[in-house]
């Protein structure tokens, strides 16, 4: 992997820290739980004297986030409980001795409450030890954390209490019936429903079939939460209810776009990307809904509004918001096992892309109708944008030349030309500046005439930390007049021969190819359609591909994989996506035995029962891979204990896009492409008269696209960028965050990456 000597090991997003020494602290547990403390240190120091290790559980210590973390001091091997006695915890000499004992698992924990905002130092000792010392870095439970400073304007909830949109947290509860055909129902312990049903965990718990919802708000937006719970019983992070399995299933949003104002956090009861699979609740909680079978085996259900790709298409926030919601659930509810994630259309989105770009975040994904990242995306609908404007208008087609929708679709890559318009329609509008966005009005949003310092509702301006700003000599009259460039642009069209298939197989003629390659044009920065093809900004096309806006899988070999997907009629959710990612897989590791294709036979979904079978192979896949002990890399774990059932399944297939009609690989992940010198020796089909090769020469006279080489720019993400200093201050295109930051309570030990 580029840059992994400088870069944060891919891995477990949960932290470690611990004074440089020997391994020989005692950890024992009475609760069969054996999570990952990574190379705690302890024992005796080089004076003899007994020591102790730090853990910090919930989260990387240099992550932390609303002034509490969870922290196991490890005692020395052999420690008595006089020693115990004696143990001393403070935070910048400020005592919280009193938060620790030895719980019953035999460990010895608490809750660190009370942390400054900024640099914490942990100290623990025992008499006559050396003091061990952790650092610990708070950051506000509005954020940020490490995407940087955040966007503005920002409409809160009605119910926030500051301008961070904090709020009490609040619970909820839900029963299921033993009536199949009800949905789920509120629950009220004073007066208890006849028809509640009961459910049996995976670990053989037989409990009420009661889920307690958390609603709380975190990075100025809200979070949910949603376990089997037993009103009345207690639940601390070191003793949780019976019936918690100790795994998380992580539910996702669909669609793609921005917001300037908290919304709400995808539902943790059903699928999809609109919430649930069929559109009807009922059906789904009887067929397909997963989150329902996870509850019921004793997950943990969790999902976050800035992980609802529609309300937030922004990979940097989309990720601290898990790391911050993983942290308060480890703080509340105990230690992970492994979390999975699942989702629809821009659910599938964002698992793929954070999996890659921050992993550890999750073992195992479940992606459905399935998309790799944002930005490869945004150039096939960026494509098929132009296109309608060129076949959708004969005006702009020379006199005497004719399009029929066959050719259409010859050009397009897709038989169905609804796919292109079903696309547009849905997709485009998050590339343009002046879309009414949420939590804008028509007073503050940006209009290049108008109000050109206004706000801008297009998904790269949403990331400015990632993509920074365009520089002076390419400001458009409205950057000018504001004195500031606007977020640079990772799409690109230069060179690109549309049609160049459709041609070389005489679907349509060269005068047709000359005449849509001459008129094609670009997109602006604001999104508009323009005469002259669009020019990538270099600085935003190399920060796509490090940060991960641009998924090219170099890391995805530490996650398991199950794609569900179903044959693409013309949906604007094209089968190809799901090859797409494989095939970057195997360019970055040789292979994709990490990856499962399960192809079904209803549109888009694949099957009804997919996400609910899905998460069940996942789960037994993770829990193979979490018994293997083996000194061993991670990615070399999930491949060799995948269960030999699980497997590709049915027989998929796909169509293409403009790109691949034009030349572009399965990968389709190039988004500026080299170019090459024009030759009348490739292949042209039925070839040029000598004026149409002047005209062709014209309309590309730098060359045109050569696939056979990689991308301009085009390189590994790099895992772990921090797109903030330690004062705050934005870092454009990210920097990586310190090394050996692994461990602690979010996965068990197997998923502990390895260097080897």
């Amino acid at each position: 992997m580029r840059g992994d000597r400088t870069v944060l090991r891919a891995g477990a997003v949960a932290m470690l820290l611990c004074a440089c020494g020997g391994g020989d602290a005692e950890h024992t547990g009475g609760d069969g739980w054996s999570p990952d403390r990574g190379p705690v240190s302890g024992g005796s120091s080089s004076e003899g004297k007994p020591s102790v290790g730090l853990v910090v559980l919930s989260n990387r210590p240099d992550l932390l986030s609303a002034h509490d973390a969870l922290v196991e001091i490890v005692l020395p091997r052999g420690a008595s409980e006089p020693d115990i006695a004696t143990l001393r915890v403070d935070v910048d000499g400020r005592d919280v001795t009193a938060a620790f004992e030895r719980r019953k698992n035999g460990r010895v924990m608490g809750l660190v409450t009370g942390l400054a905002l900024g640099r914490n130092v942990l100290s623990a000792s025992l008499a006559g030890g050396v003091p061990h010392r952790v650092e610990l870095v708070n950051h506000p439970n509005g954020g940020p954390v490490f995407a940087g400073p955040q966007v503005q304007p920002w409409a809160c909830q009605s119910t926030a209490v500051d301008e961070a949109c904090n709020q009490p947290v609040a619970y909820s509860f839900f029963y299921r019936s033993t009536n199949p055909n009800k949905d789920w129902q509120p629950y009220d312990a004073e007066h208890p429903p006849s028809d509640l049903a009961m459910t049996t965990t995976d670990a053989g718990v037989t409990v009420p079939f009661i889920v307690r919802v958390e609603t709380g708000y975190q990075d100025r937006d809200q979070y949910t939460i949603g376990v089997l719970f037993q009103p009345g019983s207690p639940w601390t992070p070191w003793e949780p209810q019976t019936q918690w399995n100790r795994k998380l299933l992580i539910t996702h949003g669909g669609s793609c776009g921005v917001s300037y104002a908290a919304g709400s956090a995808p539902s943790i009861f059903y699928d999809g990307a609109a919430g649930n699979i069929t559109g009807l609740p009922i059906i789904d909680n009887q067929i397909a809904n997963s989150p329902t079978v996870a509850l019921g085996r004793g997950f943990a259900v969790m999902s976050t509004a800035l992980d609802n790709n529609g309300h937030n298409c922004n990979l940097l926030t989309q990720a601290e918001s898990l790391v911050m919601a993983k942290e308060h659930l480890v703080e509340t509810y105990g230690e992970l096992r492994y979390t999975i994630g699942t989702g629809c259309s821009g659910g599938s989105l964002s698992q793929q892309w954070i999996a890659n770009a921050y992993p550890g975040i999750y073992q195992g994904i479940l992606p459905q109708c399935s998309f790799p990242d944002t930005w490869t995306s945004t150039t096939q609908v960026a494509d098929y944008h132009l296109l309608r404007a060129y076949f959708e208008n004969p005006l702009k087609w020379k006199f005497g030349i004719l399009w029929t929708p066959l050719q259409w679709g010859s050009v397009t890559g897709h038989p169905n030309y609804l796919n292109v318009q079903l696309a547009d329609n849905a997709f485009f509008s998050a590339a343009v500046a002046t879309y009414a966005c949420s939590g804008t009005t028509a007073e503050n949003r940006y209009d290049p005439l108008t109000n050109p310092g206004g706000v801008r509702c297009g998904i790269a301006d949403h990331a400015m930390n990632l993509f920074g700003p365009r520089p002076a000599d390419v400001w458009t009259a409205a950057e000018k007049t504001v004195g500031r460039g606007f977020a640079g642009l990772a799409l690109d069209n230069v060179g690109v021969q549309y049609g160049l298939a459709a041609l070389q197989s005489w679907a349509i003629t060269p005068a047709q190819f000359i005449d849509l390659n001459a008129k094609i044009g670009g997109v602006d920065i604001d999104g508009q359609v323009v005469s002259k093809r669009t020019v990538a900004d270099p600085q935003a096309l190399a920060r796509a591909y490090r940060s991960g806006a641009i998924n090219e899988a170099n890391n995805l070999g530490q996650v398991a994989i199950i794609d569900l997907r179903g044959p693409d009629p013309g949906f604007a959710h094209d089968a190809y996506r799901t090859w797409a990612i494989r095939a970057r897989l195997d360019r970055a590791q040789g292979h994709h035995k990490n990856h499962v294709v399960w192809f079904g036979q209803v549109p888009v979904f694949g099957g009804l029962n997919y996400p609910r079978e899905g998460l069940i192979a996942m789960d037994r896949w993770l829990s193979a891979v979490e018994a293997d002990g083996r000194d061993a890399p991670l990615a070399q774990k999930i491949v060799e204990d995948k269960p030999a059932d699980i497997g590709d399944y049915g027989a998929g297939y796909f169509y293409g896009t403009p790109r691949t009609v034009a030349g572009e690989a399965i990968t389709t992940d190039i988004n500026k492409c080299q170019l090459k010198p024009l030759s009348r020796n490739d292949d042209y089909g039925p070839g040029f008269s000598d004026s149409q090769w002047s005209e062709l020469q014209a309309i590309f006279p730098d060359g045109v696209c050569d696939y056979a080489k990689s991308g301009v720019a085009q390189d590994s993400t790099i895992p772990w960028l921090t797109y903030q200093d330690s004062s705050g201050h934005v870092v454009y295109g990210g920097q990586p965050m310190p090394m050996n930051r692994q461990a602690g309570g979010w996965a068990s030990a197997a998923f502990s990456p390895k260097e080897h």
